[in-house]
C-alpha cells in the first residue's frame, strides 16, 4: 500500500486546499508555496508514489491529467501565452511529496530550465 502523504489528506478533505478542479480521476489545487503567479498541482485521486510506479492501469488517468492541465490553463488565462508542466521523480529529480503530481506554472515568462 502506498504511503500516506499530505495530498492524501487533501483528497480526504482533512486539510484545506484551494481546489480549482476536481473530478472522479484527478484533483487540482493551488500550491501553498507558488513559484509563479499561477502554480497549481494536479494529482491523481489515488497515490502513485513516483513516475517509476506508473503502470499500464494508470495510463488513462495520466492522460487525463494533461487534458485537465490544458483546461485549467485556459480557465486561469495562461493558455495563450504559455505555461510549463513539470513532473519531478525521486530525490535527484526534486520530488518532495511521494504522490505523483504535475506542477502547472504560468502567468509570467518562466525562462529556460536546463541547458
Amino acid at each position: 500500500m502506498a504511503e500516506e502523504t499530505i495530498f492524501s489528506k487533501i483528497l480526504r478533505k482533512e486539510i484545506p486546499a484551494d481546489i480549482v478542479y476536481e473530478d472522479d480521476r484527478v484533483t487540482a489545487f493551488r500550491d501553498i508555496n507558488p513559484k509563479a503567479p499561477t502554480h497549481i498541482l494536479i494529482i491523481p485521486n489515488y497515490n502513485i508514489p513516483t513516475v517509476n510506479e506508473v503502470t499500464e492501469k494508470d495510463e488513462a488517468v495520466i492522460g487525463h491529467i494533461f487534458v485537465v492541465a490544458a483546461k485549467i490553463a485556459e480557465q486561469e488565462g495562461i493558455a495563450e501565452k504559455g505555461y510549463r508542466l513539470i513532473v519531478n521523480c525521486n530525490e535527484h529529480g526534486g520530488q518532495e511529496v511521494y504522490h505523483l503530481h504535475i506542477h502547472l506554472l504560468g502567468g509570467q515568462r518562466l525562462g529556460r530550465m536546463v541547458v
